[in-house]
Parts: structure tokens; sequence; C-alpha cells
């Protein structure tokens, strides 16, 4: 059974609600990561700018992000993205009513930069700093673009760092009802991709070869299908495309990349999709919100919908742009947390395990 829990910040302080209306601006901040993004989003809704500067050029190289070179990147781009977001919302420093930023999880390094000058701002203006929970923020992505999806929901979190199945009973609500128990779906793809020789992220490579390969032509397995619960595992799957590449190469036989991105592919897709929707008839959810930086995967968010609409489910998937880390669903997330007394002491340190559920 899941235990129903609060998303957990440190040092959060609980004061009177205040005037948090449809007019409130805040700013949001987000560099858990390798993405260094500032937005304006006004009464949580709507997005007047969204800045993102990608260091996908900068890690390409080495497979992976490096933690180190995130931080320094984040030094650079995050006074330029801020200035950026402010001009393209026609608005100033003074017209913001709070500050908010991602406190965690993420890269230790990474998030010191955006919290410290979060910090900073809302210092001087003296406006209230909000630290955010990133996979919080990934949940509001979806309320940013689509009016009806609202609580409660059953909320997919998906990523290259978190794979999790969340039932989402109010805001600040959650219950966990399943997650991966190693690799997550995001880190798989990344992990199979540099196996295969493709490009970073992997995850984009990968759903691009497989509208070119046949998703049948490999039967890869579909770890704890068979199992109660909603948990995954892709670790096994990631060692048995390794395994089949590898048998091939010894018999001298040509490697079809397209046909295994495909097959790997859909083998994420099929046990992914079977466990989520067994979450969600599980309590009964008649709303499925898909977040996180793999809802960019054509596969599931065909493989989803079509599963949805079998079951008179209402699919929520925010755009492209809102898939990824952003700064935009910060700042949402951060308005809903004042609307409801939220906010965070300057004293706070970001977290890079910060839970969501416990």
């Amino acid at each position: 059974m899941a235990d129903t829990v609060t998303a957990v910040r440190p040092e959060v302080r609980r004061e009177p609600v205040g005037d948090w209306d449809e007019d409130t601006l805040v700013l949001g901040i987000e560099t858990s990561c390798d993405e260094t993004s500032a937005a304006v989003v006004k009464g949580g809704r709507e997005i007047l700018s969204n800045v993102i500067a990608s260091q996908t050029d900068l890690h390409g190289e080495y497979g992976g992000v490096v933690p180190e070179i995130a931080a320094r990147a984040h030094v650079e781009a995050l006074t330029p993205a801020i200035a950026q977001a402010l001009r393209d919302a026609e608005v100033t420093f003074w017209d913001l009513d709070a500050v908010a930023a991602t406190l965690g999880p993420g890269l230790i390094g990474a998030l010191l930069v955006g919290v410290a000058e979060a910090k900073a701002i809302a210092a001087v203006l003296e406006v209230p700093f909000v630290g955010v929970n990133h996979l919080e923020g990934h949940i509001y992505s979806n309320l940013l673009v689509h009016p009806e999806a609202t609580f409660p929901a059953v909320a997919l979190i998906i990523s290259g760092g978190h794979t999790m199945v969340v039932d989402v009973a109010d805001h600040g609500k959650y219950s966990l009802l399943g997650q991966t128990i190693d690799d997550a779906a995001g880190e798989a793809f990344d992990k199979v991709a540099r196996f295969l020789g493709l490009g970073y992220p992997g995850g984009p490579e990968i759903d691009r070869l497989s509208l070119l390969g046949d998703a049948q032509a490999v039967a890869f397995p579909r770890a704890m299908a068979d199992r109660p619960g909603f948990d995954v595992s892709y670790s096994g799957l990631k060692t048995a495309v390794i395994n089949h590449v590898r048998s091939l190469e010894a018999a001298g036989r040509p490697v079809p990349v397209e046909d295994i991105a495909a097959s790997f592919q859909q083998a994420v897709v099929d046990t992914q999709v079977a466990k989520t929707m067994a979450a969600v008839e599980h309590v009964g959810a008649r709303r499925l919100l898909l977040c996180g930086g793999v809802a960019a995967n054509s596969g599931l968010r065909s493989g989803l919908q079509r599963a949805c609409e079998e079951r008179g489910v209402a699919l929520f998937v925010p755009p492209m742009s809102l898939c990824t880390d952003n700064a935009a669903m910060i700042a949402a997330c951060g308005t809903a947390m004042l609307r409801r007394g939220l906010t965070t002491s300057l004293e706070a340190s970001p977290d890079p395990n910060l839970p969501l559920a416990l």
C-alpha cells in the first residue's frame, strides 16, 4: 500500500496566505542539472517568459553531465538568463512578488548557484523566497498549459534521474505508488545510446531511430511485468541490449541499430504503460499527468494516449519546451506554495537528495 506523504522541504515557514492572486509575479530559477533557466510566471498559470540555456554541447563529448562543468556554466549563464526573462516578460525586478528556485534534488554544485542567486534577489527586494522540489515542479508543468489538469490525478514523473508514479491528492499531498528499483528510464536511454555509439542526450536519438526500425525485431525482456505492484526495473533491459549487440558482433553479424533502438524503446514503453495504467486503475484516477524529460518520447506519449483512451482517462502532456528542466514550472509550483502560506528561510540550504515523498 502506498504511503501518504507531504512534499518535504527544509526550513519551510508557514505564514499567513496573503494576497497571492492572479496578478502575482514570481521569478523562477532552475539549475538542478544541465539546463540554466529563468522564467516569470503570472498568477501561477500564465508564462510571461521562460528562458532556457542548454549545456548539451558542453557535456556531449563526455557522454553525460559533468557536475563541475555544469556548475561553472550555471555561474556564467544564470544572470544573463534572468535579465532576458525580465526583458521578455516586460517587467523589472521591482515588479516581482516572490522568487522561487529549485532547492533539490539535483547536483549540489548546480543547485547552489541557483539558490544563492535567488536568495540574494529575494533579500534585496524584500520579497519571499520559495525553495521548490524539482520533482514537484515537473507536476506543475501540465498545469501551466492545461486548465483542466486539476487534482486529484496520477502523475508519471519520468526523466534521466527519476521514474515515479505518484498519486496526487491535492497541492503538496502525494502518495508514491511505484518507482524504478534501479535505473531511471532516461538513464537507461542514455546508457544504451552511449553503448550504441549514438549522440548525447541519448533519448532523442533512440526515439528518432525507433521511427526507422522494427520494434518487434528483438524480444527484449519486460522486467517485473508479471509482478504485483507498480515498480519498474530498467537495468536488466539495458544489460540485455548490451549482450544482444555483443553476441551479434561475436558472430560477425551486422548490428541493426535502428531495429535495436526500436525494440529497446518498445520494451520501455510497454513496461511503463502497463505499470502506470495499473496504478491509475488501482486508485480510480480520471486524470494522468505525464511530465519530465522522457515525456518528450513519442513512443511513450502514443502508448499512454492509446491506453488512456481505452479506459476513459484524460491524459495531459506538456509541450516539449516544458518537458525538460525549466524555470516556468518552478515558478508555478512556487506560486502554489505561496497560496498555501509556504515560504522558505533564507538560511535554507539546497539538498541534492531532497525527496518528494518519504
